[in-house]
């Protein structure tokens, strides 16, 4: 842990003098590009972050949106690649260990998780154990800690194969009266280190995330990766209940990247004011520790509150209680981050200068070339088996099978469909929850990609029901000092912000990992979105049929193939599909179908195109006839995978046509059954499979990992 030498020159023109070998860590940790957003930070002001809902939005560890004046909602998302591809079960487990902290510090109780996963070519061994082992440790840490892990996703592509991407995503629920933030307030409160003790794990923690894995990655950087504890994350979450209802918290910050250093500076920071804190009094596992390892280490299950003096012994009465450390490690001054070890200082800095002060990055970049149409010559029942099956376009069922979903009961839409739904009984309101990206779409063409994901997002909330109410993104690339890479990641970040505001949707917190490039090369840029969505009451459509009913094609009936499975799984190229004029009609239009009366089922057209979508519907009891016809080609009306569109089961097309007007084209394919069969017609073939055949064939991952 070395500072550069530009650096370095920029820290002694500072502070006057060389600095310490604790005041050089903190720093090269801060000022790392996972801390201190170097390469994007300077392109995150295109991202709409304002809107009446929106309590808090980005800088604090999660955002707060408003669901009535009374009731809130926190929302964040982080991402623990590099930890993950070292060590699979232990990376995403902390990954879920530090979203959840990041919501226990705005004084909320988590209620539900997200994860959105990302991995080499599936048939490859390496990528099957990265794949078994992040969801072991998201299953574990989750269901230990009783946080249902509701929604995501799950992608494969073979530019992830030396660098899996984990992204991991919370939703909080608070009384507006708990609201607490990381600016210390008072001068004169003290500072206190409650949870785990401190160990040497974790160490160079945020500048091990923001270099680029090396071949030796999963044993020379094993000490960087943090171990969890989530039955103590879970005793930690009931003692921050106690603490929150008890008023004894004045601010608060959670322990994650570069550990007791960067937490407590940055508040100190965000309060404009000072601390003193005494090293040698925080808690520790293991012997002999020096400054350094115990301001960085990145220990879990921890966080530091600012407490009023008179409150202090309630706080470690509640601590005790729950069977945790705490140790009072220092107080709040007038100015200047002061950390001494055993009498000597060894910290003496501007908070804000250490918090805020690395300077941005200004990077060459490259415009990605756009693609021209080269389409394959594969036959359509061929096709459409291959998609049936691929690990991209099959049942995830393996992964969220894995997780308690249900716990807290809350969830009224299980995994499966296109959104979670949450009851928030406390308003009347059902809470839809969708996130994830496709790695296709963005490398095919990232800014269009990236806007196809905020869109596919947000139509499986209209799926439900539900329209947007905030997003918080996490933005994933490679290495961004290579152009062509920071070309695509100004791409998604531009595409994302550029459809979140055309969806009045936004985007009011989030998290950029960069340097996720290994000697297999960079990963695709990919923009995970986490959006949330509001309406009234708990009851939604689910998107199987029920039979006896007309089905509807709502949206634009076909698209150029760019970005499709079908182009991935054949190969050639094709321009991107075109999206919609005025996507925040069609997803109000969509929603209001959703939740009418007549519609029994609804899903969205996305990955795998039309023909995997009405294949999905098929359940053992009900079937779907279509005929498909006009003037595009047959691959696109079955395999395009241009957004904005759902098929709709309803007893009422006529109502569907009112709800949505002008908006879209509404299309009827055909209609439902009692056959449990897939039957699809277009230009002169026909596709037809059972149910039962459909479930087998979509099984991929479940047959390779059980």
């Amino acid at each position: 842990m070395t500072l550069s030498p530009s650096d370095r020159q920029l820290v002694v023109a500072e502070l006057g003098r060389d600095p310490t070998p604790a005041e050089e860590a903190l720093f090269e940790n801060l000022w790392s590009e996972h801390c201190a957003y170097r390469s994007s930070r300077p392109l995150l002001s295109a991202f709409d972050s304002e809107g009446e809902q929106v309590v808090i939005g980005p800088g604090d560890d999660a955002a707060v949106v408003a669901l009535d004046e009374n009731t809130y909602i926190t929302m964040g998302v982080e991402s623990h690649n590099h930890p993950s591809y070292v060590d699979p079960f232990d990376g995403a487990a902390t990954g879920v260990g530090g979203i959840v902290r990041d919501t226990l510090s705005m004084g909320a109780y988590p209620i539900a998780l997200a994860d959105s996963l990302y991995f080499g070519e599936f048939d490859r061994e390496h990528s099957q154990y990265l794949l078994d082992g992040v969801v072991e440790g998201i299953s574990h840490y989750g269901n230990c800690i009783g946080v249902p892990t509701v929604t995501g996703s799950v992608a494969f592509h073979e530019d992830y194969e030396g660098n899996p991407l984990v992204n991991v995503a919370c939703i909080g629920l608070l009384d507006a009266e708990r609201l607490v933030t990381a600016a210390v307030q008072e001068v004169g409160n003290e500072l206190v280190l409650l949870g785990n003790a401190t160990g040497r794990d974790g160490l160079g923690g945020a500048s091990f995330a923001s270099e680029d894995l090396a071949e030796d990655a999963e044993t020379e950087d094993r000490p960087a990766v943090q171990v969890g504890d989530p039955y103590a994350e879970k005793l930690l979450i009931e003692a921050n209940e106690e603490l929150v209802d008890g008023d004894l918290v004045e601010s608060a910050r959670d322990l994650g990247a570069a550990g007791l250093g960067g937490a407590s500076s940055e508040m100190i920071a965000k309060g404009d004011l000072g601390a003193h804190i005494e090293l040698e009094r925080v808690h520790q596992r293991e012997p002999n520790m020096n400054a350094l390892e115990i301001l960085l280490a990145e220990s879990q299950e921890r966080m530091c509150y600012e407490v009023r003096p008179e409150n202090v012994e309630r706080v470690k009465a509640i601590a005790e209680k729950y069977d945790l450390g705490c140790s009072v490690i220092g107080e709040v001054t007038e100015s200047r981050y002061v950390c001494t070890f055993e009498g000597e200082t060894v910290v003496d800095v501007e908070a804000e200068y250490l918090a805020e002060g690395a300077p941005m990055n200004d990077l060459d970049h490259e415009e990605p070339s756009a693609q021209t149409r080269d389409l394959p010559d594969v036959d359509p029942v061929e096709a459409f088996e291959t998609l049936l099956a691929h690990p991209n376009t099959a049942s995830k069922r393996w992964v969220y099978r894995q997780y308690d979903h249900e716990v807290g009961v809350r969830t009224s839409l299980r995994p499966g469909d296109d959104a979670a739904l949450l009851a928030i009984r406390e308003t009347g309101q059902g809470l839809a929850f969708s996130a994830g990206a496709d790695p296709n779409w963005t490398t095919a063409a990232p800014y269009d990609g990236a806007r196809a994901v905020a869109l596919e997002n947000v139509t499986n909330l209209a799926a439900v029901g539900a329209t947007p109410l905030a997003a918080v993104d996490c933005l994933n690339g490679g290495n961004p000092e290579k152009p062509a890479v920071y070309g695509g990641f100004r791409g998604i970040v531009d595409g994302l912000a550029d459809m979140c505001r055309d969806l009045d949707t936004p985007v009011v917190g989030g998290n950029v990992s960069l340097y996720n490039d290994s000697v297999a090369g960079p990963v695709p840029p990919t923009p995970t979105l986490a959006v949330a969505g509001v309406k009234d009451g708990y009851d939604a459509p689910g998107s199987g049929v029920e039979g006896d009913a007309t089905l509807l094609l709502v949206g634009t009936p076909s698209g150029a193939l760019g970005g499709s499975q079908y182009l991935a799984s054949f190969g050639g190229s094709d321009a991107f599909p075109t999206l919609p004029d005025e996507p925040g009609a069609l997803v109000e239009a969509i929603a209001a179908v959703a939740n009418d009366d007549a519609t029994s089922a609804v899903h969205d057209v996305s990955h795998g195109g039309l023909a995997v979508t009405l294949a999905e519907m098929v359940t053992d009891d009900a079937g779907v006839s279509v005929s498909l016809d006009g003037d595009a080609l047959t691959e696109e009306l079955l395999f395009s995978e241009a957004v904005g569109r759902a098929v709709v089961e309803t007893t009422n097309p006529d109502a569907v046509r009112e709800l949505v007007g002008d908006t879209a084209p509404v299309t009827e394919l055909g209609t439902t059954d009692d056959s449990g069969v897939l039957s699809v017609s277009v230009d002169g073939t026909t596709i037809e499979y059972a149910a039962a055949d459909i479930a087998a064939a979509r099984a991929t991952i479940e047959r390779e990992l059980d």
